[in-house]
């Protein structure tokens, strides 16, 4: 009977507290609760003998991620697995290891910790800003926090080597687990997959000079931080890989992520709003990375001049229907400019970080506008071209697992004579069942090289042809215009086909006196 009636005063007291505060909420303003809040903080730390200390995910207004908090969240990883009842799981794909699952703290979980003597409490909460709407859905707008909790006399202890600690032995926890990661943005923030493309350098097919000149290239890169700081530059490099459709461009993109171990942001700028949303992804992005940006040339019209096509008619300009519909596009579509994309490369806002590359794909290097891609943007630019025997010793190699055949000399004189790139040749070595024998794969891209050939032979003939009707008919109209004979006519046509010849039968010697010059030989 007495356990009851204390339940009931108890209940009673939280009603009457509840209520207080209500009215407190409702009667007393802001100003005023603030200062009230202020003594009454004042007032607890006279009797409440810890200290709390606050580790945000982001800082500086939701621009940046907290790397302290990144890394408490890697260390508590680590520590909290046997200590709380409610966790996080994750599954990670790392070489050598016999933990694929990665173990976090659940929201709203708290754990004891003991660093030399000396009880912590961790703890991980989120706030939901107050909004008049419902979702079933996360907000976007959740604000996650680390809360770390000790009693104040050793307040030295914790600040000077507790959190140096944690930030330490955070590091050696990332490098255990250390995982690629292949970045996609919406309009502002990034969302990752496990990065799990295949493609290294040893696997790569190019031109072994040209492969050794871009790793050299990349290993300077990576040990130059001190250079950097020397010659005042931010630690960044650009590079342009351009050419056809299936040259490997991708492919080299996954090559430099694993040599250099780090992770990939595809950027995606049609996803983007405006420059000042492609500034907050730009300084979300970690060191380490690379920023992709594939077919830049089709990304967007970045020489930010929007042409707006008008109707005229009866001397009046009017817009169709279609064309309001378009400029409605316009307003809800990205309106990132050719200026806001060029600071983000090389102005200001491109030293926050460090140890970034950037990388631009592109498959006509002619339609991009020059300040883009020049030097000091784009450091280094790549062609990657149609296959070489070279390329094709890589590749035989890697398909094949064979270094030499009687059929290469066929398939090098070839490939001198046609244009076919990289990915056609790989399918083509591609074994189409088990027991498909080398030599039938090699055949199979011998076909392929010599039909390729056909068709551009025949491409070339029918462009003759047509050259030589449009020649017709400009001498047609000239006999009609000017009443010339047949067999002037006839002179005149024949004149003009033994120039087409002369032109024709010199642009091969042309084209050996081009290349002897790009191998340092002149006659």
């Amino acid at each position: 009977m007495h356990q009851i009636q204390t339940w009931t005063q108890l209940g009673s007291f939280m009603a009457s507290a509840m209520f207080i505060y209500a009215m407190f909420m409702r009667l007393f303003p802001p100003p005023l609760q603030a200062r009230l809040r202020r003594y009454t903080n004042k007032f607890t730390a006279l009797v409440y003998p810890y200290i709390r200390i606050t580790f945000h995910e982001f800082t500086g207004e939701r621009l940046m991620k907290s790397e302290a908090y990144t890394a408490i969240q890697t260390y508590l990883s680590e520590h909290s697995s046997q200590r709380a009842t409610r966790l996080k799981a994750e599954v990670v794909k790392v070489k050598d290891t016999h933990t694929p699952l990665i173990l976090s703290m659940d929201d709203n979980e708290e754990i004891i910790q003991e660093f030399q003597g000396v009880k912590v409490w961790w703890g991980s909460y989120k706030s939901t800003p107050k909004t008049n709407t419902f979702s079933w859905y996360p907000s976007s707008d959740e604000r996650r926090y680390y809360k770390l909790t000790f009693h104040k006399r050793y307040r030295a202890l914790i600040t000077e080597s507790y959190l140096k600690h944690v930030m330490e032995e955070a590091k050696v926890i990332e490098m255990k687990n250390r995982q690629l990661k292949l970045y996609t943005n919406s309009r502002t923030k990034w969302s990752h997959v496990a990065f799990e493309h295949p493609a290294t350098f040893e696997t790569l097919a190019m031109k072994p000079k040209k492969k050794q000149d871009i790793i050299n290239d990349l290993m300077r890169f990576k040990s130059g931080k001190g250079y950097y700081a020397k010659v005042g530059k931010a630690w960044k490099r650009g590079y342009l890989l351009y050419g056809p459709p299936g040259t490997g461009k991708s492919t080299m993109i996954a090559a430099m992520a694993h040599f250099m171990n780090y992770d990939v942001y595809d950027l995606e700028l049609t996803a983007v709003k405006d420059n000042s949303d492609l500034r907050k992804l730009l300084i979300n992005t970690s060191s380490k990375s690379i920023i992709v940006i594939e077919d830049i040339d089709c990304s967007l019209d970045l020489t930010g001049q929007r042409k707006k096509k008008k109707e005229k008619v009866e001397g009046k300009e009017i817009k169709s229907s279609s064309k309001r519909g378009d400029e409605e596009d316009d307003d809800v579509g990205s309106k990132v400019t050719l200026s806001g994309l060029l600071n983000v490369v090389d102005g200001i806002w491109s030293a926050c970080g460090g140890e970034r590359i950037m990388v631009f794909t592109t498959n006509f290097v002619e339609k991009l506008d020059p300040a883009l891609i020049r030097r000091g943007r784009m450091d280094k630019h790549i062609e990657l071209t149609y296959c070489c025997y070279e390329t094709f010793k890589v590749l035989a190699k890697n398909y094949l697992d064979i270094e030499s055949h009687h059929l290469f000399s066929t398939i090098e004189k070839l490939l001198e004579e046609t244009k076919m790139t990289p990915a056609d040749v790989a399918e083509n070595l591609m074994p189409k069942s088990h027991d498909e024998e080398v030599e039938s794969c090699l055949h199979s891209l011998i076909e392929a090289l010599e039909m390729s050939k056909e068709d551009a032979q025949k491409k070339k003939e029918e462009k003759q042809r047509k050259e030589s009707n449009t020649v017709e008919s400009c001498l047609h109209s000239l006999i009609q215009g000017q009443g010339m004979s047949k067999e002037d006519a006839q002179k005149k046509k024949e004149e003009t086909q033994r120039k087409e010849s002369n032109v024709q039968g010199s642009e091969p010697s042309e084209k050996l006196g081009e290349g002897m010059e790009e191998n340092g030989v002149i006659n």
